[in-house]
């Protein structure tokens, strides 16, 4: 059985980091960085001496993951009456009107959020946040839809929204398209570039070379948009 995991330090490149270390009966190091961070596994007698020659030789890759790590951008949702809700990369607020109607309005990164005038449980504003997503992402990749439909002279094909957790869409056998709904969070050319991507499956059902000629020819900036993709956790 393996030991139960410990916490060790080491210095990478002037930084101090912090690894989980598991020993069990593999024959070799293995390392795996994401959002928890450095984790080890080692075999049980290997020398901590050891695990750290092999973790400074792998210094820079191992700083480099922990960073983009670091940078990702979350789009987790936090239900509160101060959150900023992203539309489009622009932030939204939950605003009360006098009447006790509940909207959600443009806000701004200096301004300060204003009190709610009626308390909301956290359940109450996931429940109108979620729709208004929902809303504006059917309005919206419909829209996105519509013209790169006729950028590559395909059908109009159905399409539905996605709550996958790690992907931003897809396209099956019967050529529906799934998007997700947490697009509507991102910036518009984001958005464009998946519904390129999924639509040109419509055409080439694979990633070929030829594949990505015709995303490009509808979105030549996509190796770009993949990228920015990536800073999204």
């Amino acid at each position: 059985m393996p030991a139960q995991p410990a916490s060790q330090i080491t210095i990478l490149g002037g930084q101090k980091i912090a690894y989980t270390l598991t020993r069990s009966r593999r024959r070799s190091i293995g390392l795996q960085i994401n959002q928890q961070g450095l984790r080890i596994s080692a075999p049980l007698h290997t020398p901590l001496s050891y695990i750290d020659t092999v973790l400074q030789q792998k210094a820079g890759w191992i700083t480099k993951k922990l960073t983009q790590w670091q940078e990702k951008k979350s789009l987790a949702p936090v239900w509160t009456p101060d959150a900023a809700y992203p539309l489009l990369s622009e932030p939204w607020r939950i605003t009360i009107k006098p009447t006790g109607e509940i909207i959600m309005t443009r806000s701004f990164d200096h301004e300060l959020p204003q009190p709610l005038a009626i308390e909301l449980t956290p359940r109450q504003i996931e429940t109108f946040v979620m729709s208004w997503y929902q809303q504006q992402a059917i309005t919206c990749f419909q829209q996105r839809i519509d013209i790169y439909v006729h950028k590559m002279a395909v059908p109009t094909p159905p399409f539905r929204l996605s709550q996958a957790k790690t992907r931003w869409g897809s396209c099956n056998s019967r050529g529906i398209i799934s998007l997700n709904w947490r697009l509507i969070q991102l910036p518009l050319h984001l958005i464009d570039y998946v519904v390129a991507h999924e639509l040109a499956h419509l055409i080439e059902m694979n990633h070929s070379a030829a594949f990505w000629r015709l995303v490009g020819s509808v979105y030549p900036n996509y190796r770009v948009a993949r990228m920015e993709l990536k800073a999204y956790g």
